[in-house]
């Protein structure tokens, strides 16, 4: 049993780090990529064999032969396009998780501490429009905004973000495991709704709201269809949709890759255990 269980640990840690390759080689490469010179880079990812000149291949290269920030100086210095769409990015994006970290964790109180009529039947609504896919809201969505005149404009994008319904599911699931012996004990101190939300719940769902603060941000940094469809000035458009368009360039699309990736990365890392927590203690339970 002894033998037959160390088997197991050892093949599940082979088959862990197989997956593991095979998840982080495309980011690995990107970054190692980045820090090549331009000739390598014209070199590695140039069309070889004479034979078929329709066929391209790549001489995919983990470690660069020669080290440059030369690429990250294309991007940021000589190509301000870059930061323009970064800065649309960061300006559609904060706003977004701000106000539906509020607005959700508000309605998510409703929802688990609030008796009211209605509010089960009122809650699956909530919970029917999370499960719709964005293209099935794509029409109403788009003729709402032109009806309101915000078409062309970022806030066609993040009003909507702002009243999304994923983060009122999630955090009611925390606040459901509060007891109300902390409410009624706050309610004999004279505590009112607010004060009892700010004072009580907010504290012990943080970790519940950092978790959502990170999934929203992967999940609203990375769109790419709302812009397309929100947004015909592409000088308005978000750095997501700037990378799509990338092309001509490996050099420039790599170093744009992974400073694109930085803020996510770096926010998944200061964020990590919060995320972690969050998740765990949610377990999305009900």
């Amino acid at each position: 049993m002894l033998v037959a269980g160390i088997l197991r640990k050892i093949a599940l840690t082979i088959v862990m780090g197989v997956i593991a390759f095979v998840l982080l080689f495309p980011i690995v490469i990107t970054f190692t990529n980045s820090l090549m010179t331009a000739q390598e880079i014209s070199i590695n990812y140039s069309t070889i064999g004479q034979m078929n000149k329709a066929a391209r291949f790549v001489n995919l290269k983990l470690l660069p032969d020669q080290v440059t920030l030369e690429q990250y100086g294309k991007v940021l210095v000589g190509s301000p396009r870059y930061l323009e769409m970064f800065w649309n990015s960061v300006f559609m994006v904060v706003p977004i998780i701000a106000g539906q970290s509020l607005v959700a964790s508000l309605a998510a109180y409703a929802f688990s501490k609030l008796r009211f009529r209605g509010r089960e039947p009122l809650f699956l609504v909530y919970v029917f429009t999370m499960l719709m896919p964005f293209q099935v809201t794509l029409v109403p969505n788009y003729m709402m905004a032109d009806k309101l005149g915000l078409l062309n404009s970022p806030s066609a994008i993040i009003l909507p973000g702002i009243f999304a319904a994923f983060g009122v599911f999630m955090l009611r699931q925390f606040m459901l495991e509060i007891p109300y012996a902390y409410m009624e004990a706050a309610k004999m101190d004279g505590a009112g709704h607010l004060r009892i939300f700010y004072t009580i719940i907010v504290p012990m769902i943080s970790p519940g709201l950092a978790a959502l603060i990170l999934l929203l941000f992967v999940d609203y940094w990375n769109m790419v269809e709302q812009p397309i469809v929100f947004l015909e000035d592409p000088f308005k458009q978000p750095l997501s949709v700037y990378l799509s368009r990338i092309s001509g360039e490996p050099g420039i699309a790599f170093a744009a890759s992974v400073l694109y990736m930085a803020p996510m990365v770096l926010l998944f890392l200061y964020a990590e255990s919060y995320f972690i927590e969050g998740i765990q203690l949610s377990g999305l339970k009900g």
